[in-house]
This record gives C-alpha cells, structure tokens and sequence, in this order.
C-alpha cells in the first residue's frame, strides 16, 4: 500500500508545477519595435493570451519620453484576455506620429499595477504602409463589433493573428484533470 506521506511531496510538486504553467506572465507581441502603428489608420494590438490566468485587463498606451506624454492614457478600459488582439479603429486613439510609444496592459481597478508592456514602437504618418508580417491573415476582433469602413483601402489593414484561447483553455482543463486523476491513481 502506498503511504499518503510519500505522496504529498510529489502532489504538492505536480501542483506547483501545473500553477507556474497557468500562471506564466502575459506579454505584448504587437506592436513592437518592428511592428509600428499607422497614424489615423486601423491597428492592431495582439497579446500571449494562452500563458496566463488574467481573465481581463485594460489598454493603456503611453511614452516613454515624459515631455510627449506624462502618464499612460486608457483607451480600452476592459478588454477581455481570450480575444488574443483586438483592431483598434482610426477614431479610438489619437497620439501624434513618432517613437517610443508603448502599449501597456494593466489591472482594471489600479492601472498602476501592469501586468504587459509592449516594446517601444513607432506611430507613423498616415498613409504609410504597414510592416510586412511574412504572410499572416486578418482576423483580429473588431472592438466595436462593427466592419471596418468599405471606403478604406485594403492594402493598408494590418494583418492580425487567429485566437486560439479556447483550444489553449480545454488543453489546460485537460491538463489539470489529467493531473487530479495521476494524483488519485497514486492514492488509490
């Protein structure tokens, strides 16, 4: 028979290690130093929404030079984590062309408390391309839930990538089942 004593140390490792997978840190993947925003122009904001237990956050964008922006302004006050990235429209920012620019994901009750912070990036003219993205295909949420405007020019949307939360999320419920069964097994 195997002793409860024996077993606890290895249940509290297996638990611990299933923990720090759930709990890994959220980061910004766009955009980044090579993936700059248009200025006036749809873009697109994409996060690691698998590798983390943060179910909602809001959007702030700032500089890093205090003289160009003094404190991060919010432009998305809650943004559930599972869409993966979002499309912001032309109309729900308004900061001028230039670098240094972060995006920053904080906690919807103290935005002094961020969880992700994009890279610095640039905001360039209006009208200036998009950085070439290698071939990846449109699909990022629209915040508003509505089309984007039939008048703009295709070659200029910013290509988005696909969610994947909800395949990320059963994985992981498998993950700890799987893991409640082993654990269960040894007890047995």
């Amino acid at each position: 028979m195997v002793q409860m004593s024996s077993l606890l140390p290895k249940a509290a490792l297996l638990v611990a290690a299933l923990t720090s997978v759930a709990n890994a840190d959220l980061q910004v993947t766009r955009p980044s130093s090579d993936i700059w925003w248009v200025a006036k122009s749809n873009n697109v904001i994409a996060w690691t929404c698998q590798d983390t237990d943060i179910q909602q956050f809001t959007v702030l964008i700032g500089n890093v030079d205090p003289q160009v922006q003094t404190a991060p302004g919010a432009i998305i006050g809650i943004q559930n984590n599972f869409d993966c990235s979002i499309l912001l429209n032309a109309d729900q920012f308004s900061q001028g062309v230039g670098t240094g620019w972060q995006v920053l994901l904080a906690d919807i009750f103290n935005n002094t408390h961020v969880y992700a912070t994009s890279q610095p990036f640039e905001i360039k003219p209006q009208g200036s391309p998009y950085p070439d993205q290698g071939g990846t295909t449109a699909n990022a949420t629209a915040t508003n839930n509505t089309q984007a405007d039939s008048n703009s020019n295709n070659n200029t949307s910013p290509p988005n990538k696909p969610s994947g939360a909800m395949g990320v999320k059963a994985g992981m419920g498998g993950l700890f089942l799987g893991a409640a069964v082993a654990v269960a097994g040894m007890v047995l």
